[in-house]
């Protein structure tokens, strides 16, 4: 996978150190980067505006954490990394090892034509599941993103019938466009973010 390839290149790994007040939280949100993801780490899901890591002016949403403070957040469970986050509250400067990444994943299925199964499931817009080794897999669908996009057709307010129909129907190179589930309740205001 490509993704493999660039964490491999440490270069597109960045420090970011944000000084803060002791007693102070950060402010950052942060949501699993979805299974299929080559690097299971944690993404940042929102910032809280007049946060440290906000106003660090260096981190985005969409970002994957590495590393805080050295200790690497890779393969770990998301309440784990939350602990790790949350336990640097006393501390006056954190530091962060990021892969910058837009928070919209695009996803490329190459289908010959209808014979071939897209090899993975949605429910209301999301990927629930994904067929190990199919066409999707290997486009890089990933499961729990919300599909947004379809061959740059916006899906987001589209009923789960015709998301079905689009996709059963596109052949050739069908382009996608998703991002976590949770990220995108977050941003489309379906869900408050708890910052920490």
């Amino acid at each position: 996978g490509d993704e493999l390839e660039i964490f491999a290149k440490k270069e597109l790994q960045k420090e970011v150190v944000v000084p803060k007040a002791k007693g102070e939280i950060l402010g950052v949100v942060i949501v699993e980067s979805g299974w299929g993801s080559m690097l299971p780490t944690v993404v940042i899901a929102n910032l809280a505006s007049a946060g440290a890591a906000a106003r660090c002016g260096q981190l985005n949403i969409g970002d994957q954490i590495i590393a805080i403070n050295g200790l690497s957040l890779v393969g770990l469970p998301l309440s784990t990394c939350q602990s790790y986050i949350k336990n640097t509250k006393n501390q006056t400067v954190v530091k962060f090892t990021v892969v910058p990444c837009a928070p919209v994943v695009e996803v490329k299925i190459k289908r010959p034509n209808t014979k071939y199964q897209l090899g993975f499931s949605v429910q209301n817009g999301v990927i629930c599941s994904l067929l190990r080794g199919g066409i999707a897999e290997r486009g890089g669908v990933r499961v729990g993103h919300r599909i947004i996009e379809i061959n740059n057709q916006s899906v987001v307010a589209v009923p789960h019938e015709k998301i079905v129909n689009l996709l059963a129907t596109s052949v050739g190179e069908i382009l996608m466009k998703t991002m976590p589930t949770s990220m995108f309740r977050l941003l489309t205001g379906q869900e408050n973010p708890v910052y920490i």
